[in-house]
């Protein structure tokens, strides 16, 4: 019988993974979207897949811990400046072209050293009941100014921020994101999570929350109860408050199962992958060439996203200048 088994377990060495005959997956991707990845590639190919869920960070610096002894073969995130701190300790394998081929080139680093395997848009989630859409923020640099002074709402601590904060330092420039970031320590409410947030502005106690477009989605899909007050406003028009956030997936130069380790992610960004992105709960967009995403989102297209290279998305100068401005 073919299983594929999702662990949230401690580090796993080499000798037991090759011999529990697992691939092993690093995962900070959604479990819910990977377990569905895992076990529609699994029920296709026969390859057995262990996952160890956690978090971008922890993860990212966990494989740097291990270095070449790590025992994961595959590393999933959410967001791309995990990928991009593994890839700088040389610690991926160049993917296979095949692989590069299926998504195109702004949804993976130019290096081709991981790629893209979904994505989510930034949004400011807000309250209905309070702001009509003439009264939303033209761009996410307003919510810096005083205007928006004890309005808003994020969670600074999450991955999901810090990428959205990488962004703003590779468009504007870090002494520009300095300067945000201290006003916004000045305007917005922490919250721990993007779901707490949102929930936040539907209860009433905040305007607005920036966070990302599935959460709503998601919820919507459910009873809405936290967030049937609330819509989603997209800022478009190349601002930073438009960016992208690309979720990534690599193999491990150390992988003891390179060849399904390829395999693997080359199923996930293939026609099969994507489709569960389309017809799945994840709610994120799919990234393959010519593979669409749930039809109730905001097509990619329209979204007029800055250009932002993943690959670039620096997480330590982020931290860096989020504990300055006293948000961490």
């Amino acid at each position: 019988m073919i299983v594929s088994a999702i662990v949230a377990t401690s580090s796993l060495s080499h000798a037991q993974s090759a011999a529990e005959g697992g691939l092993v997956v690093y995962n900070a991707q959604h479990e819910s979207l990977t377990r569905e990845w895992v076990e529609g590639f699994t029920k296709e190919t026969g390859i057995e897949v262990i996952v160890r869920n956690g978090g971008d960070t922890e993860l990212g610096n966990q494989i740097l811990q291990e270095g070449t002894a790590s025992p994961a073969d595959v590393f999933l995130t959410e967001n791309s400046p995990a990928m991009a701190l593994v890839e700088n300790a040389g610690l991926f394998a160049p993917l296979d072209a095949e692989t590069l081929a299926q998504v195109p080139a702004h949804f993976r680093p130019a290096s081709g050293n991981w790629t893209g395997i979904a994505a989510r848009s930034t949004v400011f989630a807000y309250d209905t009941r309070k702001l009509t859409p003439d009264q939303l923020p033209k761009s996410l640099l307003d919510l810096a100014t005083p205007a928006w002074k004890g309005r808003w709402a994020a969670s600074p601590s999450g991955a999901d921020f810090q990428a959205i904060v990488g962004a703003l330092v590779q468009l504007k420039g870090p002494e520009a994101a300095a300067d945000w970031l201290k006003g916004m320590k000045e305007n917005f409410t922490a919250y721990k999570g993007n779901s707490t947030a949102m929930k936040a502005v539907n209860a009433g106690q905040v305007e607005g929350a920036v966070i990302y477009h599935y959460y709503w989605f998601g919820d919507q899909a459910k009873t809405g109860e936290n967030s049937n007050n609330v819509k989603l406003h997209y800022f478009r028009h190349q601002d930073p408050g438009a960016f992208v956030s690309i979720s990534g997936g690599g193999v491990l130069a150390s992988s003891t199962h390179p060849k399904q380790a390829q395999a693997f992610l080359k199923w996930v960004t293939g026609t099969s992958g994507q489709a569960i992105l389309k017809n799945g709960t994840s709610y994120e967009y799919a990234v393959g060439t010519g593979d669409a995403s749930n039809p109730k989102l905001v097509p990619l297209a329209e979204l007029q996203a800055p250009q932002v290279e993943p690959s670039k998305l620096n997480s330590k100068q982020v931290t860096d200048l989020m504990t300055a401005a006293g948000l961490l």
